[in-house]
């Protein structure tokens, strides 16, 4: 089947299209990546495995972020997508806003089918939202999601709270776990930062942004009598120069910028613990489970995490780091120094166990149910 993998970024950090793409071109489909266009960026790609790439340009894409203009931009890529892809076999849409499109694409050819891919939970996915944008977005999605055939989620609260809200069969549950590698150790951090053999090493990798828990764990690593643990923050973002600055204050705290997903693991091994300290300030971060917690394991990182639910539970069900007690500055400090008493060999065979579990081979039989239904 011709498969058209619809998603509205410049597809260049998306880990999950990106391993969705060649699982479906592996089990015999003819995948293209659909995308936006932006600048010194390729209009159309091949990927190795021979995944197909289409960004598409935009005469708009210059114009101002004023919100009736970003209408326009969505438009002009509406009609440009519909033009070239209404013919295809199956859209499979990632997140809220590529179901919009894939199903006003739907309507220009009503036996195409549409499989929608929910990376969080869309109608409250950001901290400070308005009562109105969530009700918005729950009327636009309770209507949208009429039109899937199949759905799928990244975590089992999300896909529990999509079948009560809206009615359907409980959604599919693809997690999103890297690829399974039995991961070599490296000392990437240490050569490149200049960080002691005998510092622990707390990485946080990830999206640099707000609700994440960055300036907490910044506030945690800082002003300490020691420099025995250090905090390392690697990835991009809005809070990158606040890290760097905080970094050139204190002797605890590093920044290393985002690495690519090929080399990804090899950094993440660089490293003692994972940190994922997500805040509870939306719904979507409240059952999120994000890719870092199965990154983190399939590097042999024991994990430290927020109190967050779904976290919360796969740490303590698979024995495979520690869980803050209270989600504060000095609750973190309490889990860095537990941690630090834990048994880190006892722990890490743990890991290495839950990594055969929470890898994207046991994920894609998912993806190959739901597409040999079709």
């Amino acid at each position: 089947m011709k498969i058209i993998n619809l998603v509205l970024n410049n597809f260049t950090n998306d880990s999950r299209v990106l391993k969705t793409s060649n699982s479906l071109q592996a089990l015999g489909h003819y995948v293209t990546v659909v995308a936006i266009h932006e600048n010194d960026l390729a209009v159309r790609e091949d990927l190795p495995n021979e995944v197909g790439v289409h960004r598409i340009p935009l005469l708009t894409r210059r114009w101002s972020r004023n919100r009736l203009v970003q209408v326009i931009k969505l438009i002009e890529f509406i009609v440009k997508f519909i033009f070239t892809y209404r013919k295809s076999d199956i859209l499979h849409c990632n997140d809220l806003s590529g179901l919009f499109v894939g199903v006003i694409c739907k309507l220009t050819n009503p036996g195409m089918p549409i499989i929608y891919d929910s990376h969080e939970f869309a109608i409250n996915d950001v901290p400070n939202q308005s009562r109105w944008s969530i009700k918005l977005k729950f009327v636009l999605e309770w209507f949208l999601i009429k039109f899937a055939k199949q759905v799928i989620c990244v975590g089992d609260s999300i896909r529990n709270e999509y079948s009560c809200l809206y009615g359907i069969p409980k959604p599919h549950l693809v997690l999103n776990c890297p690829p399974y590698q039995e991961q070599s150790k490296h000392d990437f951090f240490r050569e490149t930062l200049g960080i002691r053999s005998n510092q622990t090493i707390f990485l946080y990798q990830g999206g640099l942004g707000k609700g994440r828990g960055i300036e907490l764990l910044l506030e945690a690593f800082s002003d300490l009598d020691s420099d025995t643990n250090v905090l390392v923050c690697m990835g991009y973002g809005l809070l990158e120069d606040l890290i760097q600055e905080r970094a050139k204050q204190q002797k605890t705290i590093y920044f290393h910028p985002a690495v690519s997903p090929d080399v990804l693991l090899n950094y993440t091994s660089s490293a003692d613990y994972g940190i994922s300290f997500i805040e509870d300030s939306c719904l979507s971060y409240r059952y999120c489970l994000p890719n870092k917690i199965f990154e983190y394991m399939m590097a042999g990182l024991p994990i430290l995490t927020s109190n967050i639910f779904e976290m919360k539970h796969l740490v303590e069900t698979e024995g495979v780091g520690i869980v803050a007690k209270e989600n504060t500055i000095e609750g973190f400090r309490r889990a860095v120094s537990a941690s630090l008493q834990q048994n880190y060999f006892a722990i890490q065979k743990n890991v290495f166990a839950a990594r055969e579990k929470y890898c994207w081979e046991e994920q894609e039989k998912v993806l190959k149910e739901i597409y040999d239904a079709l």
